[in-house]
């Protein structure tokens, strides 16, 4: 069976691919090479094999070399748009730097304006005071002139009854000089009872017109109070704001800085008008109400000068990686990346975010010459990879100190500066607090 299969494949392959002889002549002798149709079957399969297998790997090559060099073209394109949102993003933050400065003036402004008003009310209540004073003077005075006069008429009309015009007559018939005594009393009571009541009259006209100046001065008053209350609003609540978006309680805020100025004679006692035992009035309520506020945004201003609400670079600098997990740029792996990078000119100045206490200031592995500062609220900051340090352990810093130069020491691939921020020894991320002020300072 098996060799009758055989020779039917052999007759096939015949028919295809005959025997086939190749003669090799030499000078001395012929010889010949016999290819059988197997031989000639496994060569032509060969080359097919041969010929597949080059033209796969060559379109594969080609298709290869296409999509790199699309690859290239679109990491290229990907570059220079990433490059175009840099140049956005820092001509941005550089319009959020001027709007910022322009907020600081309006706020300034703003605070010189409330202490004004804040003096002419003072001023006003001391005036509408007085003018409560002197109108009970003269109203005690107009009661003593009333009671005169009363005392006066009821003078003359019991001398009246006391004698008639006949008595009157014969007491003037026998005594002339006590009837000329009592003529000249009449018209001096007469006289005075003119008098008085010409006085009472220029009170009355004076306690009107001081009615009318109270009046004036209580809607003067209104409008101040409204305009503090006003500007109270527009100062606290960006502040409010500010904190609440930051992540910072503003309650335990404003609490721990209370008690950092709580000392006697402080800038933060809060003041109240004396009520002498008396109750409150309404005026005086809305007083005390705004001096409160008033040490509540006082407050609010020392707690934004201990937090890192600045920026610690203010030239112009690419924003280049953020905070998170990130492409590592030496090993190329991922990794936490614990705070901002700002690149930019080698010297560029570095400055303190917040007012503080310098911790480090020196070569630390990794971050090469860093400098770290303690801030109130359990808040550290970190400036790594300086070229220079201008500050030193123990020095007490403030808001916009420079204290450092940008560079590239440690492990940096590039001049920039490595910015962290720590609450309570933990990462937080620093755009955080940067972005919460862009519209406050």
């Amino acid at each position: 069976m098996r060799t009758r299969l055989a020779i039917k494949l052999h007759s096939l392959l015949e028919r295809h691919f005959p025997e086939r002889r190749v003669f090799l002549k030499s000078d001395n002798d012929t010889r010949f090479i016999r290819l059988s149709s197997e031989t000639q079957l496994f060569a032509v399969a060969g080359v097919a094999v041969i010929v597949g297998w080059t033209t796969v790997a060559t379109a594969i090559l080609l298709m290869d070399s296409i999509g790199s060099g699309n690859f290239r073209e679109q990491a290229k394109r990907d570059q220079a748009t990433y490059q175009d949102r840099l140049n956005i993003l820092s001509t941005e933050r550089d319009s959020r730097a001027h709007e910022a400065l322009a907020a600081q003036d309006r706020f300034n402004a703003a605070l010189e304006q409330i202490s004004a008003m804040q003096s002419e009310l003072l001023a006003s209540e001391n005036r509408r005071r007085e003018l409560e004073t002197g109108i009970e003077v003269i109203q005690t005075t107009l009661r003593a002139t009333m009671k005169q006069r009363e005392d006066a008429r009821t003078e003359l009309a019991k001398m009246q009854q006391d004698g008639g015009d006949s008595d009157m007559y014969m007491a003037s018939a026998a005594a002339p000089q006590q009837m000329g005594f009592m003529t000249e009393a009449l018209v001096r009571t007469a006289e005075e009872r003119d008098q008085i009541a010409a006085n009472a009259q220029n009170a009355l006209d004076q306690r009107d017109e001081l009615e009318l100046e109270i009046q004036l001065m209580q809607e003067r008053s209104d409008e101040i109070f409204r305009q503090l209350e006003e500007a109270m609003v527009i100062s606290v609540e960006p502040l409010d704001k500010m904190f609440r978006q930051a992540g910072m309680p503003t309650d335990r805020i404003i609490e721990e800085v209370r008690r950092g100025y709580s000392g006697m004679g402080g800038p933060l006692t809060p003041l109240s008008f004396s009520t002498r035992g008396e109750d409150l009035t309404p005026d005086e309520i809305r007083a005390n109400t705004l001096l409160q506020q008033m040490d509540q945004l006082n407050l609010y201003r020392i707690a934004a000068e201990k937090a890192p609400f600045a920026s610690p670079v203010n030239s112009v600098v690419r924003f280049t990686s953020g905070f998170g997990t990130r492409r590592d740029p030496k090993t190329g792996g991922r990794r936490m990346h614990n705070g901002v990078d700002f690149a930019g000119a080698t010297g560029t100045d570095i400055f303190a975010t917040a007012d503080g206490v310098v911790t480090h200031a020196g070569w630390q592995s990794g971050f090469g010459r860093l400098v770290k500062i303690r801030h109130a609220f359990g808040i550290e900051t970190l400036y790594a990879h300086n070229t220079k340090i201008r500050v030193k352990v123990g020095q007490r810093v403030s808001r916009g100190d420079h204290i450092a130069d940008m560079g590239s020491t440690g492990r940096s691939t590039g001049t920039h500066l490595h910015y962290e921020v720590r609450a309570n020894g933990k990462p937080v991320n620093p755009m955080t607090y940067i972005k919460a002020a862009r519209n406050v300072f």
